[in-house]
């Protein structure tokens, strides 16, 4: 289940279509999610309920962001989810807090 979340993601963030969305922007996302699905990977071994749980939040992330009519509400509300359950192993686990700021950034600076 959690490998179907993460290519939901993947499959998700490839198919982006904003303006300000270049082929570079779109490559270092793919690449933040590789890294992600191997942190989330490492995570699930001693963690797996936090780590369906930030899989969950990425999903519906990506699921808002790639909306052709987004709801900020639901975009907004997905990414705390995300932040709060990554803040839950930060001590533990901070690669994928990072990770997840940076993805959260760059949606930011292209516009989603």
């Amino acid at each position: 289940m959690l490998e179907d979340t993460l290519k939901h993601i993947d499959d998700a963030i490839r198919k982006i279509k904003s303006f300000k969305a270049k082929a570079k922007d779109k490559a270092e996302l793919v690449s933040l999610l590789d890294s992600l699905k191997d942190e989330v990977a490492r995570l699930s071994e001693t963690h797996g309920e936090q780590a369906r749980s930030i899989a969950g939040f990425a999903d519906v992330a990506a699921h808002e962001a790639t909306r052709r009519e987004r709801s900020e509400d639901l975009l907004d509300h997905s990414l705390e989810g995300l932040s709060l359950s990554a803040k839950e192993i930060e001590t533990s686990h901070p690669e994928i807090v990072e990770i997840i700021d940076q993805v959260s950034t760059m949606l930011s600076r292209i516009g989603i």
